[in-house]
């Protein structure tokens, strides 16, 4: 067990306000707030210029293990989480072999004790007859379901499939939200295009809106907990506002879906640009950044989905849809507090607690006595440059390369044991399974 921590003189922030204290941490949990004396602890860290958060949490990750692992691997992709400030993260099936079997799961739980520096969980992927498993699988954050085509085996389009999987079972289901027929139609009409601004029309908004709106339908059919990954388009925000209430709904978006907009992203990066869902132009953006303001969007995830440059070299077409996020989302996010779009207890509000609450995760997203260590320490004065080649992620570029950004952790603690520090990573700190409460 880590040697007790003392935290002086932080400014603890909630999405209620910021509080000034010390804080204790001892045997992995959060022991004392308040003012405590230098006795009890073994390491002294002065928080009295800094702000302290509880750990992130990302929701929507692709570390690529098993399978893919040149792209990255557990061990990488917690590294890159630390670095920002990402404590626990959910890890998505699209693996190889998909994670779509109760041994599939076990496994990849198993290597993830072994690699990852942080706290991490899996999703269980849904396939046309796997109905058993999504039900059976044990301490799961959900079910992950494809409605378009995005990557491997894991498609699940026909209405009577998803009905099936939407009235059985009571586990929350997350669904990428892309109409399939929409997609192959324009997927014919582009064929031979090599415009990668065409990619945002490949995958157009009413793709994304029909295929949310079935999603809807079925959750409100049979009031199962449904939560729509990674948002894109105005009509979908607009339509949410109203639907949201009617069913246990959750919604959440990427920063680059709001920082990032077209044609010109796809200009300057190419296949670097693409994703799916796609970035879009500045309207959708400007709608998802008012849905994270008002509420209707309820967090943030980063869906972190890196591949080579080998892999991005490729021609429209041919090349893969996915960009890394992962240790750049918060000081993306506490950029903008700084610049007054928003403030740090709403970025807390929307990485740590919604998430925590929206997946029923025990014991995290809080500073209170009794919860998991799991903090990071920000300066909200320090100034970087996100630039490839300097990252923690395996393929080392970012789409916000050049971006010079104010705000970043400096002290990251997973179960009272720091693991990222002054920009070094302890790679012996393990992580542990994130445990949700069904």
């Amino acid at each position: 067990m880590s040697e007790p921590i003392l935290i002086k003189n932080a400014r603890c922030v909630s999405s209620k306000g910021i509080v000034q204290q010390d804080v204790l941490i001892k045997d992995g949990k959060i022991n004392r707030l308040g003012k405590i004396d230098d006795i009890y602890a073994s390491q002294i860290i002065d928080g009295t210029h800094l702000h302290l958060l509880p750990g992130a949490l990302d929701p929507q990750v692709h570390f690529r293990d098993p399978g893919l692992t040149w792209k990255e691997d557990l061990r990488t992709g917690s590294m890159a989480a630390a670095s920002g400030g990402v404590t626990s993260f959910f890890d998505m099936p699209n693996t190889k072999p998909s994670t779509i079997t109760i041994e599939g799961m076990a496994d990849r739980k198993k290597i993830a004790a072994e690699k990852c520096v942080v706290n991490y969980n899996f999703f269980i992927g849904a396939t046309n007859t796997n109905l058993d498993v999504l039900n059976d699988v044990e301490n799961v954050p959900g079910i992950k379901i494809f409605m378009g085509s995005s990557t491997g085996d894991l498609l699940v389009s026909n209405t009577n499939d998803l009905d099936n999987i939407f009235g059985n079972g009571s586990r929350l289901i997350a669904v990428h939200a892309e109409d399939d027929d929409i997609i192959n139609a324009a997927q014919e009409v582009y064929k031979n295009s090599t415009d990668f601004n065409h990619h945002q029309l490949v995958r157009p908004p009413d793709a994304a809106l029909k295929a949310t709106t079935l999603a809807v339908e079925l959750s409100i059919k049979y009031q199962r907990r449904l939560h729509i990954l990674h948002l894109t388009t105005l009509d979908e925000v607009r339509y949410l506002e109203i639907q949201k209430t009617k069913a246990p709904i959750s919604v959440e978006v990427c920063p680059q879906h709001f920082l990032l907009s077209a044609p010109y992203i796809y200009e300057k990066l190419g296949a670097y640009a693409q994703m799916n869902p796609p970035l879009r132009d500045m309207k959708h953006g400007e709608a998802l950044w008012n849905g994270l303001v008002n509420g209707t969007i309820d967090c943030i995830a980063t869906d972190h989905a890196p591949h080579t440059h080998e892999e991005k070299a490729k021609p429209f077409g041919q090349a893969p849809s996915g960009m890394p996020g992962v240790e750049t989302s918060l000081p993306l996010m506490l950029d903008r507090a700084n610049r007054g779009l928003c403030n740090i207890e709403d970025v807390v509000k929307w990485m740590c607690e919604k998430p925590v609450e929206l997946y029923r995760v025990k014991n995290k997203g809080y500073i209170r006595e009794g919860f998991d260590a799991d903090l990071v320490l920000v300066d909200m004065e320090k100034q970087k440059l996100i630039e490839n080649g300097n990252l923690m992620t395996k393929v080392n570029w970012s789409p916000y390369d050049g971006w010079t950004t104010q705000g970043w952790p400096v002290t990251t603690i997973v179960n009272g044991n720091i693991v990222f520090q002054d920009g070094e990573i302890d790679e012996a700190t393990k992580g542990q399974e994130v445990q949700i409460d069904f």
